[in-house]
């Protein structure tokens, strides 16, 4: 149980970074690869709090992750990170005004049952 919230704790982490990313994004606004507008996208970027939390999320969701790869088969871990999916989407909606269709919904509901068969299967006890 103790690895399967260290499991947790990092794909959380992870779906945050995604949300903190895409709020920074939304006030750097739409970015293009052109060299006139580098110095002033690269200081939009490094000046955006949301970025510089979306890293942070990211570089503890990395350690963690290697911590439970230390202990745990990765066939055991890496379907887990399909539950950012589940938690990102939900956040983005309460946060971000982001549709949660029906659709949204039964794939999240899938990607669920997917985990815990996974979860439950005998080769995989963590």
């Amino acid at each position: 149980m103790k690895n399967i919230l260290l499991i947790l704790s990092s794909v959380a982490l992870n779906a945050l970074a995604q949300l903190f990313v895409r709020q920074g994004m939304l006030k750097v606004g739409v970015v293009t690869l052109k060299w006139d507008q580098l110095w002033n996208m690269l200081l939009s970027f490094f000046t955006n709090l949301y970025l510089w939390g979306g890293m942070l999320c990211y570089a503890v969701s990395l350690v963690l992750w290697m911590v439970v790869l230390s202990k745990v088969n990765v066939s055991l871990a890496y379907p887990f990170s399909c539950v950012g999916f589940i938690i990102t989407a939900v956040l983005a909606y309460f946060f971000l005004n982001e549709p949660l269709t029906p659709q949204k919904c039964i794939g999240i509901a899938v990607i669920c049952l997917g985990v815990i068969i996974l979860t439950y299967s005998k080769d995989s006890a963590p």
